[in-house]
């Protein structure tokens, strides 16, 4: 059937939207594909609808081709399972939740383990049933605090679930690694540029993790890859922690006046200026930098929490979070040095803090804080600090947390050469989750010698919704969007400019032949000047337009290639066969 733009629910905009932060979100606004309802809650309209539905469609042909199964679930789901499992209240703030007549909690679904869980228990009780796979299409919802990007960080979402149900670790391998393949037929037929991250397994829970990201510079989470294939969100790096030093020579510690030298850059200056070193200058790799923060658990209760890192890095505020979890992390604040009066603020050194302190509060070291390294550390007295401190002989601490920032040319964890950082947008996150909700939730089964085992599950999703905004981030330009075939909402889009009934008649029967043999066709029937036709053409996106004008007296047509900008005339006769060539690749 052919579409006529002057019957299709659709208004392009001159002017980007107010709230419009990255490409994508401009440009799906202007061209609209989409409207916002409210701060991250949008509306599809027709054409991003169909844009939609093609991302949809790649899903669910690469879903059945390993075996799985479509489900679908309510969004809108009871409390008890969520409570099983823990997740009522780990998470936190994100969860929508609500109350019916009767009293009872509801929420609004972030994801669906629980779900699935309890389904596969109530239909499945023997080995023979297994492997499994299952999965949805289904409306999510978080209640983002800072929803941004348009549909790419929204509060409801389009997405993706599915789950493996093995009967043990090696059978989870396998069905880890058929979805993983499956995957990465998806997003290659969706047409953008992907990169396959080792992960943090975060409130899922589980071990193994790998993220697809779609490589874009607007991309919120920041990765890392080195020459020899490593690659890594920073949230999951861990680095190689330097062997530990012998110190049995090392002189004793002593503690100097550091006048004016509450950050690092004064400490290395001061240190420079009064006690300055035989060898080489102080630098900032020698200090010591004392990190104090609180972190609110899902039960509301608040403690501190202390980080011994060196003083030429900062702490990455998401690395943190990412550890936290499903605590949240909040400022150590002025009211709360007062309540904690061994802690001098510019000052503070490790041994004052940790389980075992006065002050009993919980401390980390960087891994790079190894036994028999030694640095220049707070003196926890104002105004001084300590020279020699070194760490297994002077201090210790309750653990180690691997969170302070990764820069460009660190070495891999892996030995495989310096890391570079990218930006990327998460399109897809698989998990081996083990057997974390089938333990809670009680699903068992029945093995080959007759004795109930528990179910070990894996967890595979994909941001169907968010695809649409990272293919149109991926392949838009200062134009409008430039939709790759695929996913385009229609194949070809043709144009008639001009005034002349003949040039309209010409027009309908290219559609017409267009829409016989096949082919998706848009045609732009408006009364409107040529050059609003040409500008919602780019903005519109189709990756194909015929331009159907004043050429015609000679007998010609022109056909435009979205992407790369190429314009050709051909014979009006010959343009049934060539549209279809463009359309069919060949």
């Amino acid at each position: 059937m052919i579409t006529r733009l002057s019957s299709l629910f659709v208004r392009t905009l001159r002017d980007d939207p107010a709230d419009a932060e990255v490409p994508s979100h401009r440009w799906l606004v202007r061209a609209g594909y989409i409207r916002r309802v409210a701060p991250g809650i949008y509306s599809w309209l027709p054409l991003g609808l169909k844009v939609l539905h093609k991302v949809e469609s790649i899903v669910r042909e690469e879903m059945e081709a390993i075996g799985a199964q479509e489900v679908h679930f309510p969004a809108l789901l009871p409390r008890e399972p969520y409570e099983a499992t823990s997740r009522w209240t780990e998470y936190g703030d994100n969860l929508f939740r609500l109350k019916d007549r009767k009293g009872a909690d509801l929420l609004l679904g972030p994801t669906h383990e629980e779900m699935f869980t309890l389904m596969v228990k109530d239909l499945y009780s023997s080995y023979k049933d297994l492997p499994l796979a299952l999965y949805q299409i289904q409306n999510k919802y978080r209640d983002e605090a800072r929803p941004r990007a348009g549909i790419l960080r929204g509060r409801e979402f389009v997405m993706k679930d599915s789950y493996s149900f093995d009967i043990d670790d090696e059978a989870l391998e396998a069905s880890y690694q058929k979805h993983r393949e499956a995957y990465i037929r998806i997003f290659d037929r969706l047409g953008f540029d992907y990169v396959i991250v080792q992960a943090m397994a975060g409130a899922m829970g589980g071990s193994k993790s790998e993220e697809f990201l779609a490589v874009a510079p607007n991309g919120e989470d920041t990765f890392v890859r080195s020459p020899g294939g490593y690659a890594a969100n920073v949230e999951a790096i861990r680095i190689q922690a330097p062997e530990s030093v012998d110190f049995a020579g090392a002189p004793e510690a002593h503690r100097e006046q550091t006048p004016d030298a509450a950050s690092i850059e004064d400490l290395v200056r001061v240190s420079n200026e009064l006690y300055p070193r035989d060898d080489r200058p102080w630098e900032a790799t020698d200090t010591l930098k004392a990190f104090i923060f609180r972190v609110r658990h899902p039960d509301g209760t608040v403690e501190p929490v202390a980080l011994a890192l060196p003083g030429d890095r900062e702490v990455d505020a998401k690395r943190l979070e990412a550890a936290m979890e499903p605590a949240e992390v909040v400022a150590f604040e002025e009211a709360d040095f007062a309540k904690y009066p061994t802690l001098v603020k510019g000052y503070l050194g490790p041994q004052v803090v940790g389980s075992e302190s006065e002050s009993k509060i919980r401390s980390y070291l960087d891994p790079r804080v190894v036994e028999g390294t030694t640095w220049i550390a707070g003196g926890n007295e104002f105004g001084t600090h300590w020279y020699g401190l070194v760490a297994g002989r002077d201090f210790t601490a309750d653990g180690v947390l691997d969170v302070a920032e990764v820069r460009e040319g660190d070495p891999a964890p892996d030995g495989s050469g310096p890391m570079s950082l990218a930006r990327g947008i998460e399109m897809g996150h698989i998990f081996q989750l083990g057997r974390k909700y089938a333990e809670s939730l009680g699903l068992k089964v029945l093995d080959q010698n007759g004795k109930l085992v528990t179910v070990t599950m894996g967890s595979y999703g994909i941001g169907v919704s968010r695809a649409v905004a990272a293919v149109a981030e991926g392949t838009c330009d200062e134009k409008g969007l430039c939709w790759p075939r695929a996913l385009a909402p229609f194949d070809v889009e043709i144009v008639a400019t001009g005034k002349g009934e003949e040039i309209f008649a010409a027009a309908e029967k290219l559609a017409t032949q267009l829409d016989e043999a096949g082919a998706q066709v848009l045609y732009d029937d408006r009364k409107a000047s040529p050059g609003v036709k040409f500008a919602d053409t780019e903005i519109l996106g189709m990756p194909t337009a015929v331009v159907i004008g004043r050429d015609l007296a000679n007998g010609l047509v022109e056909i435009r290639d979205r992407r790369s900008g190429e314009k050709r005339s051909v014979a009006v006769e010959d343009a049934l066969a060539e549209v279809l060539k463009e359309i069919r690749g060949h």
